[in-house]
Formats: structure tokens, sequence, C-alpha cells
């Protein structure tokens, strides 16, 4: 603070002046102190305040809301274990179907194996049938070929060339003849009446051979 005398005029400081002003700068920290100590008082007051104001406040685990969401939650739980235990009775049949699909499909593909042989095997029972009927319908058609009828044939045309022998017995009305081919049977090369047994004939190009009554002629 400024001294002045009666007429306004500043006075010179005293040492008791300077010991004043430099008091406030000596009180700061103080101050400072005091005021976080009254912040920290009030802080613990608020707190002590907020503690208190709690132990009055209701227990929400006793409101309707809070048993509303308990129901709920017990309710969505045990849905949720329902269909689980569907979830795991479902899969258990879809296992047992996938089990059971994959043992018939292992039957079936061995079924198929075995078929398959079978098919195989019987193609070649086929083929060998087929070729044993081949080997006698040509047989029989060289069979057939070789062998002569009554009646009059011309050697190398009707007929092949060769000795022909009665396939069975002939008969005592039997009658055969070798003529000259083109002649009609008037020239005669041999000709006889057997009158039983298989009787032999050789035939060549150029001739003509009747058989009467005989049955058939084998080529040798």
């Amino acid at each position: 603070m400024l001294n002045t005398d009666d007429a306004g005029a500043p006075l010179p400081d005293t040492a008791e002046d300077s010991e004043l002003d430099a008091q406030p700068e000596a009180t700061a920290p103080k101050r400072n102190r005091k005021k976080r100590i009254v912040v920290a008082t009030v802080a613990v007051v608020l707190l002590g305040g907020a503690i208190a104001f709690g132990t009055v406040l209701p227990d929400p685990k006793g409101s309707e809301a809070y048993q509303a969401l308990a129901d709920e939650k017990s309710t969505v739980e045990i849905e949720r274990d329902a269909a689980l235990s569907s979830y795991a009775s479902v899969k258990g049949k879809y296992d047992t179907l996938q089990n059971g699909i994959a043992s018939r499909e292992a039957k079936v593909s061995t079924r198929e194996t075995e078929v398959g042989k079978a098919d195989a095997a019987v193609k070649s029972a086929e083929a060998a049938v087929k070729a044993r009927e081949e080997a006698v319908t040509g047989a029989e058609k060289a069979k057939a070929a070789n062998t002569v009828s009554d009646g009059t044939w011309t050697v190398g045309a009707d007929i092949e060339p060769g000795t022909y022998r009665a396939a069975a017995a002939v008969g005592s009305t039997c009658y055969w003849g070798i003529y000259r081919s083109g002649s009609n049977g008037s020239d005669i090369i041999e000709n006889d009446i057997p009158g039983g047994g298989r009787p032999v004939v050789t035939l060549s190009p150029g001739q003509d051979f009747n058989s009467t009554r005989c049955g058939k002629w084998e080529k040798q």
C-alpha cells in the first residue's frame, strides 16, 4: 500500500511497510495448500454422500423390468437347449442315414462289379456258342455241299468231283448211273443196281451222275 503525506505527496517506505509488502508473497503457498485441502475435503464429502446415497437406492434385481428380462432369458435358454437337443437328434439320424447310404453304395458298387464280371462271362460264353454254331453251320454247309441226293447232277457244275459213298445201306430198287455230260443219259459210262450195302462211285468233270431210290451220297 502506497503512503502519502497530508498534501498527498508519496512518503518513502518504512521497514514495516516493506515487511507488509512482502507478506502476500510469503503466504501464497499457504493459501494454495488450503485450497487443495478444501477440494480434497469436498471430494471426500461427495464420495461419502454418494456411498450413503447408494445404500438407499433400491436393488435393481427386484424390479419388474429386471425380472421380466430374467424370465425372457430363461425362456430363451430353454428354447436354445431344446433346439440343441433337436439338432443333435437330427444330426444323429443324418449320420445314420449317411452311414447307411455309404454302406449301400459300397454294396451296389460290389454288385455292379459282380454284374460286370457276370456280363463279361455271358458275353464270352455267347461268343463261344456263336463260334461253335458257326463251326457247326460251316460243317453242315460243307457236308451239305458234299452230299448228293436222288436226281441227275452235272459234275463240276452241280456237284464237286470226287468219290461218293451211299450214306446208308441202299435197297434192292437202288439204281445209279454215270453218263457223259450232254448225252441226256444215252452215253453210259458206268451204272449199277447194287441191291444193298453202301455202294461207292467216283465222279469226274464232264460227267452227269444219276441216283434213283439210293438215298443220299456223301463225298469221302
